[in-house]
Parts: C-alpha cells; structure tokens; sequence
C-alpha cells in the first residue's frame, strides 16, 4: 500500500461512534472472564489502549483498558476495582500481539496489573519509520485509512467515576480502527524494505525497562533559573521533596498540590513566619493553609542547610558537557560532532526516516566526545560499531550508521 500524498486526499469520512456501539465498562471479575473467553476465541492481533490521568493524578496507572480483537469487538475495562482480578484476562491476552499508538507511554501502566504482551506492533513509531509526517493516531487514521476519527478527550481526568459517554464513546473509537491501521502501516513499511527495521524497533520498546527516575529532577521546577544564589536553590529542593511525599501519598499531580510558581517565590522571598508565607501568591489560598506549616518548615531547613551541603548552581553530569561548549573545551571533538550530524541528517533525509530514530542524540554526542580511543583507521569502523552496541544501539541502526559516521569520525588527530 503506497502511502497517499496528502494533497491527493479527497475529504475523510467521520467515525463518530463505534460500529457495534460503545460497549458497556467492566468492573467485576465475572465481566472479566466473561471477556477473557471471547477474547479467546477471537483472532489476530489485539488492539490495546489505555487512559491515565496525567496532570490529575500522580500514578501513571491506567485507569481504563480498551481492548478489540477480530471476531470478539471491543471491551471497556474499568481495572481499579479489579486489580487482583485480572489473571483470566492476562491468560487470554498476554501471548498475542498488541497493537498499540505510542506503545511506550502504555505499556509501564498495564504491566503494573500483569498485562504485558508477547509482541508488539506500535501503529505510531511505524509511522515514523515508514517517514510520515504526522504520526498522531487522528493524523494516521486519516491518512492511510480515509476515517476522521472524533476527539477531544485524551487529557481528561480519566481516574474521576462515572465516566461520561462521551468519554467512553472516544475511548472506543481509539481501538476501532486500529487492527486496520496496523495493516495498512505493516503495508507500507514493507514496501519500503523496512518490515526488519521496525520489527527490531517494536521488540526494543517491548522489553524496554522502565526508565530509572531521573536524577534532581526538582532542577526542572519552572522559573529556576531566575534564582542565583545556592541557598535559593536549596528552598527550591526541600519544598519540591515535601510536595512530591505529598503528590505521592494522595496520588495528586504534583502541579496541583503546589504549582511551581509558588515554590520559587517562596525560595526567592525566604519567609521566616506563617504570616509571611501566607503573604505570598498562593500560599495565603484556603486549600494551602492547611500546609502551612509543612512547607514553612521545607523552606526552613533549606535556610539552616550547612553550606557544604547546599545544591552547586548547575546540575553534575554523566557524560558529554553541553554543545555549545565542546568548541572551547575540545574543538576536535566539536568537528566531529558537526560532521557526524551532517552524515545522519544525509542518511535521515535518503530514508525518510526521522534522524532521532536512526540513533539517539545523546548516543551520537557521547561517540563523538570521548567514545573512541586511538584505534587505528582499519579498526574504526568496528570500534564504532562496539560503541553503539553497548549505547544500545540496534542492529538495523548499526549497520546504517557505521558506513556513514566512519568517515566522518577518522582516529587520526584533523
């Protein structure tokens, strides 16, 4: 299947209510079996979606399942009063392959209630291999299947209860087209030579491992970098770690216990009293003078910090120092650099494959910095190939990338 030039579409014909219409949520374990056996009996692939609550709660949870498999339909799945109950559905399922949009922004949640598939096929990062332009499901649909698909509520509060129709007629929708968008991507990449690409792609995000929590992660607080002095920045982390105990135990997005804004005018004010805490934005708000006192004491222990234990100005690194200061530390490493991205950018452009997804930025920057010793000019190529293996690199990736940055990384000084 070619993929049509999107001048050459005709106008898409609206998908406004599931075909078999919107299935009724299951939140019982006998629902769940019930479901477990059809799915059972159906066939091919099983098309998988979930809904969480970002920006209302804390979790990633999932906080409804959505699930069609030919010659089964599609089942709503309510999995918060059921998450001891769902060892039928995970015998039913786990050993097919799951269709999934952005299949990593998923996979964490429902892993957590033992839903985790034996193979995957994300419709979204096939997209971008296959060089689309749009990868959103809307944009895909639309364009590989002519179907305009109705939304307008994926960054609901999915945790609140009942849901409204509305909602759960999106959240069908989301999987209704998805098994036919799975083929017509398959199709596509095919036809391009890229069928072996992807599938190293799709079992790289499968038996991905959840990203470690990423380090000081208070220094993202936005407005930061308006503060200048050490101790600022230590107010900063004592009340972004009592707001973060806080968002974790009552499962709250953090933004709505506390927004940023608030934590740097208190960092920058230094209150040393309720009243002045309370005289700050926010702070004086009915909903925050029940906290008061926590987080004038945050702020206090900031302020009594000894100084050999206050936060330096910029965040310690693992690994290259930022670009735009490679010129006046290494300029051989800067060349390198300059030439190496080129090299991608070509190769990114003769594929119509995003530069992002031949190799990841940081891996490229890492080799150019300090990845490869002085090996001689015969063995660049497979000190090359080492280094992006051990990055994590893919063999697909591997054998692109390595003709292209050999030339542009020689081991001999320029």
């Amino acid at each position: 299947m070619s993929v049509p030039d999107e001048s050459e579409l005709s106008a898409a014909t609206p998908l406004l209510a599931p075909a078999e219409g919107v299935p009724p949520v299951l939140d019982t374990a006998a629902g769940i079996s019930a479901a477990a056996t059809q799915l059972s009996m159906g066939t091919g692939p099983l098309a998988v979606d979930a809904e969480r609550a970002s920006g209302f709660r804390y979790s990633a949870r999932a906080y409804l399942i959505q699930l069609r498999r030919a010659g089964a339909g599609t089942f709503l799945i309510d999995p918060i009063p059921l998450t001891r109950n769902l060892t039928p559905l995970a015998t039913a399922i786990n050993d097919l392959e799951w269709v999934l949009h952005s299949a990593d922004q998923d996979l964490p949640g429902l892993a957590e209630l033992g839903l985790r598939p034996a193979r995957l096929f994300d419709t979204e990062l096939g997209g971008r291999l296959a060089g689309l332009e749009r990868v959103g499901l809307a944009a895909m649909v639309e364009r590989l299947l002519g179907r305009a698909l109705r939304k307008g509520h994926g960054a609901a509060d999915w945790s609140s209860r009942p849901l409204p129709d509305d909602w759960l007629n999106y959240a069908a929708l989301d999987v209704e087209l998805l098994l036919e968008l799975r083929d017509a991507v398959a199709d596509v990449l095919m036809e391009q030579g890229k069928t072996e690409w992807a599938a190293q792609e799709f079992e790289h995000i499968r038996t991905l491992d959840p990203p470690a929590p990423k380090a000081e992660r208070w220094r993202r607080t936005s407005g930061i970098h308006t503060l200048r002095r050490t101790r600022k920045l230590a107010i900063v982390r004592e009340l972004w770690n009592a707001r973060d105990a806080l968002a974790r135990a009552r499962d709250v997005a953090p933004a709505r216990i506390l927004p940023d804004s608030a934590i740097i005018a208190a960092a920058a004010a230094e209150p040393g009293s309720l009243a002045q805490l309370r005289a700050l934005p926010v702070f004086g708000g009915p909903r925050q003078r029940r906290y008061s006192r926590d987080w004038l004491a945050a702020v206090e222990r900031g302020r009594v910090l000894p100084d050999n234990e206050l936060p330096p100005m910029t965040q310690p690194y693992d690994g290259p120092p930022p670009v735009n200061r490679w010129e006046r530390r290494d300029p051989a490493a800067a060349a390198r650099l300059t030439r190496a991205r080129a090299a991608m950018g070509d190769l990114s452009a003769e594929l119509s494959i995003p530069v992002e997804n031949l190799l990841t930025p940081d891996l490229v920057r890492r080799l150019c910095w300090d990845g490869l010793p002085d090996y001689a000019i015969a063995d660049l190529a497979t000190a090359i190939d080492d280094f992006l293996e051990s990055g994590g690199a893919r063999p697909w990736q591997r054998e692109l990338a390595v003709p292209r940055l050999a030339p542009a990384l020689p081991a001999a000084p320029d």
